[in-house]
């Protein structure tokens, strides 16, 4: 099989549990480290997939790389493959299949509940889950749903939490974290959390009871990557 190639915008946001779950089940990846200078790749032909992690640009921004990924996720779109995108990467997807990123009416950071929407893609992608989760989220701007992509996450204070069109699924909140990915980005991050609101959690709130929120966000995220690997494993 080849490779899935995981795009790494910054370095502490990398593949986080969705690299175990890809070990575990013997998946080759290669990260391309965007934020150590690595090339975009020019074309498809050395992977079966793509995903796309988070960071603190904008997609909005003028940096080159930007616009190479947009015609990678455009090009994988059409084809089929798989293609996932966390946060920034969820963010990414909209922009290259048409939609839209802004800024969200609140920043969003910590643990926060969402929704499952009603409709088939939701079913098919959510299936058995709960319908309310407690997921983890850190951003300030969101995106809008592209034509021919279907809503099946929503909340109280980002209306559109997820979305999936085909082989592919937007997240705007982060499934990946694992326990010492959250102190870190609390640690690292620390400068946004400074002025706690019902969206934004201090780094205490955010990290109390961490074992058992990390349990429960990666039985969420179990189901969420073994449904969009399910073109690999057939």
């Amino acid at each position: 099989m080849k490779p899935l190639y995981i795009f790494r915008h910054i370095e502490c946001e990398g593949p986080g549990y969705l690299g175990e779950v890809l070990s575990r089940l013997a998946i080759p990846s290669h990260v391309i480290a965007i934020d150590r200078d690595d090339p975009v790749p020019a074309d498809l032909d050395g992977c079966s997939g793509l995903v796309f992690m988070g960071g603190p640009m904008s997609v909005n921004d003028p940096l080159p790389w930007i616009g190479q990924e947009l015609e990678l996720i455009r090009e994988a779109h059409a084809q089929g493959l798989p293609v996932l995108g966390h946060c920034l990467g969820g963010q990414l997807i909209s922009k290259a299949l048409g939609g839209n990123v802004g800024a969200n009416p609140v920043k969003e950071i910590g643990w926060h509940t969402v929704r499952k929407t009603h409709n088939k893609t939701a079913e098919d992608w959510l299936g058995e889950l709960p319908s309310r989760m407690e997921l983890f989220h850190w951003h300030g701007e969101t995106f809008s749903v592209p034509d021919h992509a279907e809503l099946i996450l929503e909340s109280d204070h980002c209306a559109r939490q997820a979305f999936a069109s085909g082989n592919t699924l937007a997240l705007q909140c982060h499934v990946e974290m694992t326990a010492p990915m959250v102190r870190e980005w609390a640690s690292l991050y620390r400068e946004e959390l400074g002025n706690p609101s019902p969206t934004v959690q201090s780094a205490e709130s955010m990290t109390e009871n961490l074992a058992g929120k990390i349990a429960g966000l990666q039985q969420i995220a179990d189901h969420l990557y073994r449904r969009w690997l399910r073109p690999l494993l057939g």
